[in-house]
C-alpha cells in the first residue's frame, strides 16, 4: 500500500502500465505504488547514465585517456553496488575493478603507494578502486593495522602523490559514500541474515559500529588534510542506494570532459 496522502498521478499510471512497472509493483507485498514508481523512474535514469558511461569509455579509448575512479566510505555504504551499476555495460577489456587484499609480506616492505601504482590504468583504460590508498587514512589506523608513524607519513605524502598522478595525465575522481550509523547497522543485519551475502561480513565490519566515532574522527582528518589537494572529494549521502548510485555516476560523468555527442 502506498503512503498515506500519496496521490497517484497520470504519469504514475503510465509508468505502472508497463511490464517494468507491473513487475516492480507486484514484486513484494504489501503492494506499494509510490515505491514501484520510484524504482522504475530510477531504472530509466540509470539506463540513460549507463549509456553516457559507454560514451565516456569510447572517448577514453579513442583518446588514450587514463582514468582512475575511487570509491571510499563506511563499511556497507554501497561502494560495490555503485561500481557494479557503473560498469555493468562497459567493455570489460578496457576497465578493471580493484579491491586489493591485505598486503603481502613483500608489499609491507615497499613504499606504501607502490602496490596501488602497479594497478594504474594503461592508455584507454578506466580503473575503479573499491577502497584505495585511503585505507591508510582511516581503516588502518582505526583498526591498528599501521603504526602512528606509517599514518603520519601517508598524510604528509598523499597530496603530493595525487598531484604527481594528475600531472602525469591521469584523470582522478574521488568519491566518499556516507551512511548513518543506524543504516549501517540495518545493512549489517541484512548481510548476517542472508546466506547469499554472509561472505561479505568481515572482522573489520564486526567492529565498525563499536568504532563508529573513531572512524568519524579519522575521516574528518582525511577530509581536512586533502583540502590542500586539487582533487576534491564528492561526498554522497548513501542511505538510499538508488539515489547514491545515480549521484555517483553523474559525478563521474561531470568530472571527465568526454565527447557527449559521440555516437554509441
Amino acid at each position: 500500500m502506498e503512503k498515506k496522502g500519496y496521490k497517484i498521478t497520470k504519469d504514475d499510471v503510465g509508468i505502472l502500465n508497463t511490464n517494468k512497472g507491473l513487475k516492480a509493483l507486484l514484486a513484494k507485498e504489501p503492494y506499494n505504488v509510490e515505491k514501484a514508481v520510484r524504482y522504475v523512474t530510477y531504472e530509466k535514469k540509470l539506463k540513460k547514465l549507463q549509456v553516457e558511461l559507454i560514451r565516456l569509455q569510447f572517448w577514453a579509448i579513442d583518446n588514450n585517456e587514463r582514468i582512475i575512479v575511487i570509491f571510499e566510505g563506511r563499511d556497507a555504504a554501497g561502494k560495490g553496488g555503485a561500481i557494479r551499476r557503473a560498469t555493468e555495460h562497459l567493455n570489460p577489456r578496457h576497465l578493471r575493478i580493484m579491491a586489493l587484499p591485505r598486503p603481502t609480506e613483500d608489499e609491507k616492505t615497499q613504499w606504501y603507494f607502490q602496490r596501488y601504482v602497479k594497478q594504474f590504468p594503461k592508455a584507454g583504460e578506466i580503473v575503479f578502486f573499491d577502497r584505495s590508498w585511503y585505507n591508510r587514512a582511516v581503516v588502518e589506523p582505526v583498526n591498528g593495522f599501521c603504526t602512528n608513524e606509517d599514518y603520519e607519513v601517508f598524510m604528509n605524502q598523499v597530496n603530493d602523490f595525487e598531484r604527481m598522478i594528475t600531472e602525469s595525465g591521469i584523470r582522478l575522481v574521488k568519491m566518499y559514500m556516507s551512511i548513518s550509523k543506524k543504516e549501517q547497522a540495518k545493512r549489517f543485519e541484512d548481510i548476517r541474515s542472508n546466506p547469499l551475502k554472509q561472505w561479505k561480513m568481515t572482522a573489520v565490519d564486526e567492529n565498525a559500529q563499536q568504532l563508529w566515532d573513531v572512524y568519524t574522527d579519522y575521516k574528518n582528518k582525511m577530509f581536512e588534510k586533502t583540502k590542500e589537494s586539487n582533487i576534491p572529494w564528492k561526498i554522497i549521502r548513501a542511505n538510499k542506494k538508488t539515489f547514491a548510485r545515480v549521484v555517483a555516476i553523474n559525478h563521474i560523468l561531470n568530472s571527465i570532459p568526454y565527447d557527449r555527442n559521440k555516437e554509441v
